[in-house]
């Protein structure tokens, strides 16, 4: 079966830049593919080639098996997309919003707002037809700007960045919205900058770094290849956290060690064994009269995952010469 999303060495150059070197990604029906990376790493030029927005310079695009070079406009048909800017009219109301956007995908009136109302009960917006958007909750509106990229049932859909500037609950909109139409058989396609949006919504996270895919995975596998555990530390004293941290890593790390982390009074420290190993740093920096508020063993976080892959934890704490 072929996949969904095919890219097969894409390459994408401006002038002398390449902003896209050679990339492969593959992702497969009913699946959630997180797109990941730094400013300037080419994830919105991934995303217009796909939408067929802009031509690359080479390698293959397919959207559910129609390459997107050669057949552009059977693609677009096959595709939603959601942009970062809001697309829908806040002075209409929900229902006459949809409405709209089926007439200029050439449905006609009657059909049209059956779609509408369709949408509406597909996104969660059920008996909000006619309130003007105006009135909407950012998460309410983001749902309705969802709705109006399925007009036409794609197979596939893009959002960029979707829950950009929407407070907690808003995104949880967002997220409820993008599982349900997951669960009936839609393709998604995420850029984000929360990295706990791609934990929760994502079946496979790749990142891209200077135009290369440096980390391919689910959530689980990234943060995993890192390092596993993490143990957290709050010392009562400060002025002795880095004395901590060095001393913890040195108890904790079974193999080589990947470099503890102290800022005030929290340390964070690479945990490469699970078995005793809260109680033997306990027990070291006692014997070292180092005093500790609270100590806490968890799972390494996709944000650590990912800094550490794109090295930018190194350049974090790196202090200018």
């Amino acid at each position: 079966m072929t996949s969904a999303i095919s890219l097969r060495g894409l390459t994408k150059r401006y002038g002398e830049k390449v902003v896209l070197d050679d990339v492969d990604l593959a992702v497969g029906h009913g699946a959630v593919c997180a797109l990941l990376g730094p400013n300037g790493a080419g994830k919105t030029t991934a995303v217009r080639v796909l939408t067929t927005l802009t031509r690359p310079d080479g390698g293959r695009v397919e959207v559910a098996g129609v390459d997107v070079v050669r057949h552009p406009r059977a693609a677009r048909r096959r595709i939603g997309l959601i942009g970062q800017q809001p697309a829908v009219d806040d002075v209409l109301a929900a229902r006459e919003n949809l409405v709209l956007f089926a007439r200029l995908h050439h449905l006609d009136r009657r059909a049209a707002g059956a779609r509408a109302d369709e949408l509406l009960e597909q996104v969660g917006l059920p008996g909000t037809g006619a309130q003007p958007v105006a009135e909407f909750s950012g998460g309410m509106r983001r749902r309705l700007d969802i709705a109006a990229g399925l007009v036409l049932a794609p197979l596939v859909l893009v959002l960029d960045e979707p829950t950009t500037g929407l407070d907690p609950a808003g995104r949880r909109d967002v997220w409820d919205a993008v599982r349900a139409l997951v669960a009936g058989g839609t393709t998604v396609l995420l850029t984000t900058q929360y990295l706990e949006e791609a934990e929760q919504l994502a079946d496979d996270v790749c990142v891209l770094d200077g135009g290369r895919v440096v980390a391919r995975g689910t959530p689980r596998e990234l943060t995993a290849a890192i390092g596993g555990d993490r143990l957290e530390l709050v010392v009562t004293d400060p002025s002795r956290a880095a004395e901590a941290a060095l001393l913890a890593e040195r108890v904790a790390a079974a193999g080589a060690p990947e470099g503890a982390d102290a800022g005030g009074e929290r340390v964070v420290v690479p945990v490469s064994r699970r078995a005793g190993v809260v109680g033997a740093v306990v027990r070291a920096l006692d014997e070292a009269g180092i005093a500790v508020d609270d100590v806490v063993l968890r799972p390494t976080t996709l944000d650590e995952a990912y800094l550490r892959i794109t090295g930018r934890d190194r350049a974090r704490t790196e202090v200018p010469a």
